[in-house]
């Protein structure tokens, strides 16, 4: 069993982008991350850095 993930347990997602604000997964995605194979998750992974994140975009919390 594959622990990858890149889940940094902030799970909010963004209702502009669709994407995790912690983590930059869709919704699908999240709920199917255990059962996708070693391959899949490491495509996913290599795709979140083009993916919008705006609440990681230097934002400071109070």
């Amino acid at each position: 069993m594959s622990t990858l993930s890149p889940c940094i347990s902030v799970c909010r997602i963004d209702r502009v982008t669709g994407y995790c604000e912690g983590c930059g997964r869709t919704m699908t995605e999240i709920a199917e991350w255990l059962h996708y194979d070693p391959d899949r998750k490491r495509a996913i992974i290599a795709e979140l850095e083009h993916r919008p994140r705006p609440a990681r975009a230097g934002r400071k919390r109070k």
